[in-house]
Formats: C-alpha cells, structure tokens, sequence
C-alpha cells in the first residue's frame, strides 16, 4: 500500500525527481550503463537537449531546445537547467563516495532487483535496507537528507554499472524512494537553487 500523500503537483515532483537521477546518472564518471542510460532518456520526459546531449557528447552549438517546454515556459526551462546543475553538483560528490560502498552491497541489491517475483514495494524496501547498512559506514558530517538522495542515488548507479539491463527498474524504484521519503528535502534544494 502506498503511503503518498497527493497534492496535486505529483506529475511535477516526479518529473524533478526523473530529471534529478537522469542528469546525475549522466554526469557520473565510468558508468558502464551508456546504451541504457540514451534508451532511458527516449522513453522519460527529458528534455531534448539532454538526450542531445547523450547521443552526441561533442555537440557545440548549445542549442538547448526542449519538446517539454511548449507548455510551461522559460520558468520551466530555467528550472531543469538548474536540475541539472543541482546533478552535476551531486555526480561529483557521488563520484568521491562511489569507492565507500562494498562490492557485497551492491551485488545483494543487484540480486534483488533480478527477481521478477519482488513487487515495487518490495524493492523500495531492500533499497531502504541497504541504504540503511550503507550509511551506517558513512561519516556523519553530511546532512541525513543530503547523505541519504546521494546514497541513494550512488546506490542506483552502482546497480545499474554492476547489471546494466537493470536500469530502468532501478531508477524507477529509486525515484519512487526519493518521491516517498525525499520530496521535502528535493523540493527546497530546486526552490533554494531557483531563488
């Protein structure tokens, strides 16, 4: 049973949390998951400059055009690309905590996302479990928020680098944990960014 609260503004927090996991799983270093990753970016609503951006790593022009944006505006275009810096910053930190998380980890929450006899909950739930024994080893001078969407986020790349074909369910599972336990903390760092 979901326990999500719905104010009306779901489509837009999922569309944050996707652009927020999508930019930082873009700008993580040595990921092994690239096909997936361009695969992924055609089948959620990203910008296209971002999938522009995945096909075609050299492009110069700077065209940042957007089939997302018809609708809402440069307010919305202002707002994804402060997304996407908000991922940036994040990838980095990810990248330094990426060598704290064990091998062992990684492989039991990669096991658990292969068995297609597990619900969503089910994985939100092993996600949680291993997020959990992950920051017990983590120091503790990061905010437990800031600590827990990197983790999280790192978690998922380091499934996603150990089991490639298992992208698309760990990022969706992994932006459903950030929607239900991170939504507060992702919504004032977009908002703080914005003002």
């Amino acid at each position: 049973m979901d326990s999500q609260v719905s104010n009306g503004s779901g489509l837009q927090d999922e569309r944050i949390t996707n652009l927020l996991l999508f930019g930082f799983l873009q700008n993580c270093s040595n990921h092994n998951f690239h096909r997936e990753l361009e695969v992924l970016g055609h089948e959620l609503p990203v910008p296209a400059y971002l999938q522009e951006d995945l096909s075609d790593e050299l492009q110069t022009d700077g065209n940042r055009s957007s089939r997302f944006l018809d609708d809402e505006g440069t307010n919305s275009e202002s707002q994804e690309e402060i997304i996407q810096d908000i991922a940036r910053q994040l990838a980095q930190i990810g990248d330094s905590m990426d060598h704290s998380i064990h091998p062992r980890l990684v492989n039991n929450l990669a096991m658990q996302f292969m068995n297609v006899n597990l619900s969503e909950e089910e994985r939100r739930e092993h996600l949680a479990a291993t997020l959990e024994q992950v920051r017990q080893t983590y120091p503790k001078d990061m905010e437990k928020e800031k600590a827990t969407l990197m983790l999280a986020m790192v978690l998922a790349k380091k499934v996603a680098d150990h089991t490639p074909s298992l992208l698309r369910d760990v990022f969706r599972t992994t932006v459903n944990f950030i929607n239900q336990n991170l939504l507060t903390y992702v919504r004032n760092l977009v908002r703080n960014e914005m003002d």
